[in-house]
């Protein structure tokens, strides 16, 4: 599977880990010392200690450091999208960098030339809740919008979605595993249903990328994107944005930016320029970049993340998932005992698991930061994010501060 391949690139930067690497989990000596609890990876994920000691680095040479020789920025940003195209199943030249993962949804929609031109979109309630607003705002353009409802297990039927796509769908928008309750997504089923109708589909790999096995070319992704600062252990700022190849010179350029450049690029305004018509002559770079590149990117992201794709390289994504697994059967298991309602689906293989609990940042909040426990408390739900750091007594220690039963 390509997503198991690893880029020489960045194993350099790992940590060296001895043996088995599974045997290396829980990792906590890859971590600082917190003094908490830490359950909400999933909102955002701690910076590895290796991660720590490259940025130092990278501010020895940022501020010319007299007594640091420095190195190739070009050469750490092409070792990032290597190494994140090993993790997701891509090609680098299907990946570019962006912003973040909502900057890579609202480039494809613009690539796609929405709204102008109608048609129907399918999306689902464990969508991003933040898409809520953009495909609210394409429904008021005129787009047929059809949000599918979350089954009472927590899921999204695909029987609903296969009567929601028809041949005027364009587009299916999902999350590969949902940020609302871990749900996870069959792409490769949901691929075939919207290519058998023309359709493309985009997906949210947040939650995914780095947490979970993924392939996006075998499993027939057209469009992914993904920010780094959860389970990619990056930061703010830096992310991905997949485009499939076979569709690449399907789509309208959504915005220009120099990096799109490639090939040449000779001017004719300058002293002993050669003479042309018009300032420049200039080519596109090929693949995604060539579309959707923009300018400079964050170097201290880069830095971050060559540090950190190559630790999760090394323990290995179905590795961690083994890890984790036991704390959220655990989990699932004795608070559906208490009483508390479930939103993640039994037998999730994902790093969540969620409940509904009304009024649960009222009831929750101050007792889990009382008792030195973080995790997501929304207005009615609660949310708790597994990593490659937890373990089995941090799990004890969340079901030994949460009431026996749900508060009235």
């Amino acid at each position: 599977m390509a997503a198991a391949a690893v880029s020489p690139g960045l194993v350099q930067t790992a940590p060296a880990l001895a043996g088995d690497a599974s045997a290396a989990l829980p990792a906590r000596a890859a971590f600082a010392k917190m003094p908490y609890v830490y359950l909400d990876s999933g909102s955002t994920h701690p910076m590895p200690l290796g991660a720590r000691t490259a940025l130092e680095e990278y501010l020895r040479y940022k501020t010319r450091d007299g007594l640091w020789t420095g190195y190739s920025m070009d050469a750490k940003e092409k070792a990032v999208l290597a190494g994140f195209g090993a993790l997701v199943g891509a090609a680098p030249d299907e990946l570019t960098f962006i912003q973040s993962t909502t900057m890579g949804e609202n480039l494809v929609l613009q690539a796609l030339g929405f709204p102008e031109g109608g048609g129907r979109i399918v999306t689902d309630a464990l969508h991003f809740f933040g898409a809520f607003y953009t495909y609210g705002e394409l429904a008021k353009a005129g787009m047929d919008v059809v949000t599918l409802p979350m089954t009472a297990e927590g899921r999204i039927d695909m029987a609903a979605m296969a009567a929601a796509v028809n041949d005027k769908t364009r587009l299916v928008s999902i999350s590969h595993v949902s940020t609302t309750n871990g749900f996870e997504h069959d792409l490769k089923a949901v691929c075939d249903l919207a290519h058998a109708h023309g359709a493309y589909v985009y997906a949210d790999i947040v939650h995914g990328a780095g947490s979970t096995p993924l392939d996006l070319r075998a499993a027939g992704v057209d469009f992914a994107a993904s920010s780094s600062y959860k389970w990619l252990m990056g930061d703010f700022g830096l992310g991905f944005l997949y485009v499939r190849k076979e569709v690449q010179e399907k789509l309208t350029r959504p915005w220009w930016g120099y990096h799109q450049v490639g090939g040449r690029f000779v001017t004719h305004v300058f002293p002993f320029d050669p003479p042309g018509q018009g300032v420049a002559d200039y080519g596109y770079a090929p693949g995604t970049d060539g579309k959707f590149a923009m300018g400079t990117t964050s170097w201290t992201g880069v830095v971050q993340l060559e540090y950190g794709l190559g630790f999760i390289q090394q323990l290995g994504v179905p590795n961690i998932q083994a890890h984790r697994q036991p704390m959220a059967d655990a989990i699932q298991t004795e608070l559906r005992r208490r009483g508390y309602q479930p939103m993640t689906p039994l037998g999730s293989r994902t790093p969540l698991v969620a409940f509904a609990l009304k009024d649960a940042r009222a009831k929750l909040g101050d007792l889990l930061t009382r008792n030195d426990i973080r995790m997501t408390v929304s207005a009615n739900r609660f949310r708790v994010s597994l990593s490659v750091f937890n373990d089995m007594n941090d799990v004890d220690k969340l079901l030994a501060v949460l009431p026996k039963a749900p508060p009235a």
